[in-house]
């Protein structure tokens, strides 16, 4: 670049002057032979023309983006083709589909003939795209279900949903696709907007439909009312005294046990009542495990309050003796 400034630098204004002449000549000599091409007839392109698929939009509704243009070769003049290279000014060309959700796709070769007449005075010469694939549903109105999403960690942890959920409505009517309503399966989730709940839940939230949906999808209820109550499970811990059942004479344990740490959860409402049971660690030789010679530990009573009720130890040995 620096030689050529420097060349450049060194002619003298006559030559300058020559060389500016020069370069204008031949501009015009190659826009001349470019707009002379252009006026000539008989040129062959292929072309992306655009199209517009259309239907009853109250009865149907396109579940992907719609094709926009078809690949043709077209035949003619050099500027009616350079206009339709470019897609300068081109209006699309109309497909009407009258039942669009019984048939996915409609072949070029039917409408071959009016896009012949739509482009004229440009001949049609082929139709390089044999077929226009399109995704259109009929759309149709449903009854769903509506839940909460629990899929998270709805409520905290060691809490329990006591009874059922009150939701108000839950069911509703949504119009949507046909494709994207078998989606849902029958059920709208409705996120809670919170997690780790510890207390009773009274809230209206908004109904919307899933994100990927949004577009698709109409809902006839603009909110529900979710109502539910919870209750704390606390931690415990007793010892038991270990009673042994119809164990044979020449049979003990491995390891002496005389007690058994049982842990557990207790529904916070009920803990006055485990005052009311004595609680004892079961070995009931009937119960043991054959193959290994092992025996599992159970409480007695074991009442429905109580959850997650671990031993400690678990699982003892059982040791025979040679009569």
């Amino acid at each position: 670049m620096s030689v050529l400034k420097k060349r450049f630098a060194d002619l003298n204004p006559q030559k300058m002057a020559n060389l500016k002449v020069a370069a204008l000549c031949f501009l015009a000599a190659a826009t001349f032979w470019v707009l002379n091409a252009l006026n000539k007839d008989n040129y062959t392109t292929v072309v992306d023309f655009p199209i517009e698929i259309i239907f009853d939009q109250e009865e149907f509704m396109a579940v992907e983006n719609l094709p926009s243009r078809v690949k043709v070769e077209i035949n003619g003049n050099g500027w009616d083709l350079l206009r339709k290279y470019f897609k300068i000014n081109e209006a699309p060309f109309l497909i009407e589909i009258n039942n669009p959700s019984t048939k996915n796709y409609i072949l070029t070769s039917e409408i071959r003939r009016n896009l012949a007449e739509t482009i004229s005075p440009t001949g049609l010469v082929s139709m390089v795209t044999d077929t226009i694939k399109f995704k259109v549903d009929k759309l149709v109105t449903r009854k769903i279900k509506v839940l909460p999403d629990t899929t998270t960690n709805t409520l905290a942890k060691n809490h329990r949903l006591v009874g059922k959920m009150e939701i108000d409505p839950d069911v509703i009517n949504i119009k949507g696709p046909t494709s994207i309503l078998q989606e849902l399966d029958g059920v709208l989730k409705i996120s809670l907007g919170e997690d780790k709940i510890n207390k009773s839940f009274n809230k209206i939230l908004p109904l919307e439909a899933p994100e990927a949906f949004q577009d698709f999808l109409t809902l006839d209820e603009e909110s529900v009312h979710i109502k539910f109550d919870v209750i704390q499970m606390l931690e415990g811990n007793k010892r038991l005294r270990v009673k042994t059942l119809n164990f044979p004479s020449n049979v003990s344990l491995q390891n002496e046990v005389n007690t058994v740490i049982m842990s557990y959860l207790i529904d916070e409402r009920k803990v006055e009542e485990l005052g009311n049971f004595e609680f004892e660690a079961v070995l009931n030789y009937n119960n043991r495990n054959r193959e290994d010679s092992t025996i599992k530990v159970q409480v007695s009573p074991r009442p429905n309050f109580l959850e997650n009720i671990k031993f400690e130890p678990e699982i003892l040995k059982l040791r025979y003796e040679k009569p």
